[in-house]
């Protein structure tokens, strides 16, 4: 009896990125200024390996995270779930209220995402929810995925999925 051959790979392609702003809210009064960060993500997954020697295509994943990156590019991010921060419309504008302050943004520029702040640690499990959930990828006998996001070299935040 052979055990099953499984094999992991790594997605770290320089077109999986996306620019965009946020602020990190720490507390209900401390956060920081508005900024921007050239953020890159990574995948790396384990599957079985079938008898061509390959898992399956994925492609899938590239093109998904491709999707999700370009989503987000260009926008501003705002947490949807922050305990902080309560997201208004009003008029021509969505608004951030964060204590005292009321921080405008045209719809066109930004993004709100169901997160609870703006960190790479939540954005990791943003982008794995919503590859591990993809219409092509949630019948790929996926083991195990982790998602990586990165602000900048040397600082990310990672979620992981492993099957049950």
């Amino acid at each position: 009896m052979s055990a099953e051959k499984l094999g992991r790979i790594e997605i770290a392609k320089q077109a999986l990125n996306f620019s965009a702003a946020h602020f990190t809210i720490f507390s209900a009064t401390e956060r920081e200024d508005l900024h921007g960060h050239n953020w890159q993500v990574e995948c790396e997954l384990t599957s079985p390996i079938d008898e061509n020697g390959l898992i399956f295509d994925y492609s899938l994943i590239k093109k998904a995270v491709k999707d999700i990156c370009d989503e987000l590019d260009e926008k501003t991010i705002l947490p949807e779930k922050s305990p902080h921060l309560t997201i208004e419309r009003d008029g021509d504008y969505i608004v951030g209220v964060y204590g005292s302050e009321r921080i405008p943004f045209l719809p066109r520029d930004v993004i709100t995402l169901p997160i609870a702040n703006a960190s790479v640690e939540e954005l990791s499990h943003y982008v794995l929810d919503r590859v591990i959930t993809h219409p092509d990828i949630q019948h790929q006998d996926i083991r195990d995925m982790t998602i990586k996001v990165s602000s900048s070299p040397g600082q990310n935040g990672s979620a992981t999925y492993v099957k049950r």
